[in-house]
């Protein structure tokens, strides 16, 4: 039996720019999904999934996860008619879209499978394996999801090749708030749309994604002198930029205000958006608690966390 783990992840700064070189920062979150894999009397490949979240995302991405096991075994070398095989998917990492489900999976899967074969894979390569799996739910992804699942902490990220990871550090943990909008979203296609939308109005978008790159190198710098309050400031800047893009949703611009409204120092959308999820920024307990009853009152479901 082999047993293995990823992390959830937030995004800061950078969701969809990120794709296009922009530099994000992210950070894992406390929880993750656990996987456990085991060989298999049938034939193939049997996967149980225990995870709990947002009502029809499991179905709906049913074709996706299993395209994502067909790239994990194939970057893995492994031939399921040789090696049939049970994965079984649990943890406390809810399936909501916007939190890294996907790629937290990928990594759970991947290092289960290291174990189970006795690979001793490194984090690099279990890091490699996962953006490949990651293909099939968004196209072409950037890179971070995967990297925060794998190596977790905070993080600053930078597409290319190879792509630039840098470990950030604060100055303390920091409380935030995810409110889930309900509304399970297809990032593949959300990520397509970004890049079409790029390509027929290049002066329109290229003004916004120098915009992007300016405010999170702002942000980076806000966040290591522990300026909080900047760092909310350019959260919600981040926000705009990404309604610019036409990625954000009734749901979640909903949230963004009510936290704003409640106090948050900032909120903004967390992930491939359309749907998932959003993020509020909420030092201190007593706030991060104000927001998310607020939340919680308004029928969303709610994560209380803390980044760094």
């Amino acid at each position: 039996m082999g047993k293995g783990h990823g992390f959830g992840k937030v995004i800061m700064f950078g969701e969809h720019f990120v794709v296009h070189g922009v530099p994000g920062i992210a950070s894992a979150t406390s929880l993750s999904t656990e996987a456990i894999v085991k060989k298999f009397k049938g034939p193939g490949l049997n996967v149980i999934d225990n995870r709990k979240g947002t009502e029809g995302y499991t179905q709906s991405k049913k074709e996706q996860q299993k395209e994502s096991l067909e790239y994990t075994l194939k970057a893995m070398s492994i031939d399921l008619k040789k090696n049939p095989m049970e994965i079984t998917l649990g943890g406390d990492l809810p399936v909501f879209s916007g939190i890294g489900a996907s790629a937290a999976s990928a990594v759970a899967i991947a290092r289960a499978i290291s174990d189970e074969f006795r690979m001793n894979l490194s984090d690099e390569r279990i890091n490699e394996i996962a953006y490949e799996a990651e293909k099939a739910y968004a196209g072409n992804p950037s890179g971070i999801d995967n990297t925060a699942a794998t190596y977790g902490g905070l993080i600053w990220f930078m597409r290319g090749a190879p792509s630039k990871m840098e470990r950030l550090k604060i100055k303390n943990p920091v409380e935030i708030v995810m409110g889930n909008s309900g509304v399970v979203a297809d990032t593949k296609e959300v990520v397509a749309g970004v890049a079409e939308r790029k390509q027929k109005n290049p002066q329109k978008y290229d003004k916004i994604f120098k915009d992007a790159e300016e405010l999170v190198h702002k942000a980076r710098k806000s966040l290591e002198r522990f300026d909080l309050k900047t760092v909310g400031e350019l959260m919600n800047e981040n926000q705009k930029l990404l309604q610019e893009i036409e990625v954000s949703g009734k749901e979640l611009d909903f949230l963004v205000k009510l936290a704003r409204d409640k106090g948050a120092w900032g909120a903004k959308l967390t992930g491939g958006g359309v749907g998932g999820c959003m993020v509020a920024l909420t030092p201190r307990k007593e706030l991060q608690e104000k927001v998310a009853s607020a939340m919680e009152k308004e029928g969303f479901k709610v994560l209380r966390m803390k980044i760094g």
